[in-house]
Parts: structure tokens; C-alpha cells; sequence
């Protein structure tokens, strides 16, 4: 949920894609992109749940799944840079910079959106 709309985006161009910092909750109730959230230290996170959990690398393969299904990119485009133990990780997506920015806005938009129809 995104109530302030003046988050920075949680992630960076570069040449050959982009990287995406996020909090994961893991046995979330569902597979799901929840919005962005500013941590207490400023930085902005995408916030993604999924069902799977915390054992053996499971969240972070449906993290991963996720991610690519959302973006429409293959799962090998998609990679964890850091914070493998971590709710907070960094994932590097291989691709189109301009088009998966414009696919994680369009996300967040239609989260915001959503919670806003639901207060």
C-alpha cells in the first residue's frame, strides 16, 4: 500500500536492466507485489510476499518466479544480488531498462489504487 505517493522508486538502470531493493515477507498468504514502502532509514523497498517460506532458498525461488512472471521476463533473467538470508534483497533483472521500469510503475500504480479503493 502506497499512501504517500512521493516515494522514490526502489530501483536503479542500468545498461543491461535494472535492481530492485525489496522486503520480502515469506509465508505471506499469497504470491503477490504489495506496493512500496519507505524504511525508517529512508530507503525505499518494494514490498513482496510470497506463500512459500523461509527454509532452504524456497522464498527467495518464488521471490524470483514472482518477480519474472510480474515483469514478463524469463526466470533467468532474473537474479539475487544479496540479502539471501535477509528479508531485505537486492534482485538484478536482465533486460529492457525503460520497459521494466515502466512495468514496476504500472505495478505499484495498480496497488495503490487498489488500497486507495479499499480505505
Amino acid at each position: 500500500m502506497v499512501a504517500n505517493e512521493t516515494f522514490r522508486e526502489p530501483w536503479r538502470y542500468s545498461a543491461t536492466g535494472i535492481s530492485i531493493a525489496l522486503r520480502v515477507t515469506p509465508r505471506g498468504g499469497r504470491d503477490d507485489i504489495d506496493g512500496i514502502e519507505q524504511l525508517a532509514d529512508g530507503r525505499s523497498v518494494l514490498k513482496v510476499r510470497v506463500r512459500a517460506i523461509a527454509d532452504g532458498g524456497e522464498a527467495n525461488k518464488a521471490v524470483l518466479v514472482l518477480l519474472a512472471k510480474s515483469l514478463g521476463v524469463s526466470k533467468a533473467s532474473v537474479k539475487l544480488l544479496s540479502g539471501a538470508t535477509s528479508r531485505l534483497k537486492q534482485v538484478a533483472v536482465d533486460g529492457a531498462p525503460a520497459r521494466l521500469g515502466e512495468a514496476l510503475r504500472q505495478l505499484v500504480q495498480v496497488k495503490a489504487a487498489d488500497a486507495k479503493s479499499t480505505d
